[in-house]
């Protein structure tokens, strides 16, 4: 049996070691942080009190959905940023660090600094993890991929958006992977509008990576996000019987990952971080859109 399922490794995922927990290093202190910087209620606590299943619904055109789109260009730049210093050599810790850096700097905090006890301000998912990883003292290597999920709370607003960079030349089959899952968020987006059902976006996923030989995973999925980090809905990937039909002023992240053999996984043991259990690589994109009058738009 395990010569078998070493096998079954080795034809995944070829001769690439697979990722194994690192060092952490300590958790970037909050209680010091500059006084104009709004904290969201977990920030020490670690628990969300108003984390549940209220929407996220704003006015076109309001005061509050300035603020979000504010939150959300914020994430979308610092998520340029932190993909700016992935290269061969640097590790997802020292990203970590100077993203914590790069946004409190802004006065603004990171979102996933503390939620659930989360301890590090992105979460960097690298080869064969799906998502939640946390940053360590591996260093990137020629060919890896690692996604980065970025999120910052600005005057009390959520923005969410990730991708999967590549580090340095990467294989064929992980370049297909990655341009993949990423047409695919855009398909999603292109097809949300007033009158869509929910179910449309997870009905595209499963089209979409069962044609291209991959697996949609069915455990991770969007949210709606706003005055909160997680709300509802949720948004599956997967064909799924949430129906509900989009309207104007809706704001939710679509985040489908693909995982290129089986999108069955592992928590390695940290609470957090889940791998595939053949060793494929997983590749996710992510945006936070809002559903206008005619269509959808992208916050991030």
């Amino acid at each position: 049996m395990r010569r078998r399922l070493l096998s079954a490794l080795r034809g995944v995922n070829g001769d690439r070691p697979l990722v194994k927990l690192g060092q952490v290093s300590p958790v970037m202190p909050v209680d010091n942080l500059a006084p104009e910087i709004l904290r969201p209620p977990y920030a020490v606590t670690g628990i969300d009190p108003n984390s549940g299943n209220s929407y996220s619904l704003f006015a076109l055109g309001s005061k509050e959905l300035e603020k979000m789109r504010d939150a959300c260009a914020h994430a979308r730049e610092t998520l340029e940023y932190a993909g700016s210093l992935v290269k061969p050599g640097v590790t997802t810790d020292e990203i970590d660090r100077k993203v914590f850096e790069h946004v409190v700097a802004r006065k603004i905090y990171p979102s996933p600094l503390g939620y659930r006890g989360f301890p590090k301000s992105l979460c960097s998912s690298i080869n064969e993890v799906l998502c939640h990883g946390v940053p360590d003292d591996r260093e990137l290597v020629e060919g890896d991929i690692v996604n980065l999920d970025v999120s910052t709370y600005v005057k009390g607003y959520h923005g969410d958006t990730s991708a999967t960079f590549r580090v340095g030349k990467v294989s064929e089959e992980a370049d297909r992977l990655c341009k993949t899952t990423e047409a695919c968020l855009v398909k999603c987006i292109e097809t949300c509008g007033p009158g869509i059902r929910l179910n449309r976006i997870g009905e595209i996923c499963a089209e979409m990576s069962e044609e291209a030989g991959y697996q949609s995973s069915d455990t991770f999925c969007g949210h709606g996000i706003g005055t909160t980090f997680h709300m509802a809905p949720l948004v599956f990937h997967t064909r799924n019987a949430n129906d509900m039909e989009l309207v104007p002023g809706l704001v939710f992240t679509i985040e489908p990952i693909f995982c290129e053999g089986s999108m069955e996984f592992n928590e390695l043991g940290d609470g957090w971080t889940v791998a595939t259990v053949d060793g494929g690589l997983a590749s996710q994109y992510e945006h936070t859109i809002i559903i206008t009058d005619n269509g959808a738009e992208i916050l991030t």
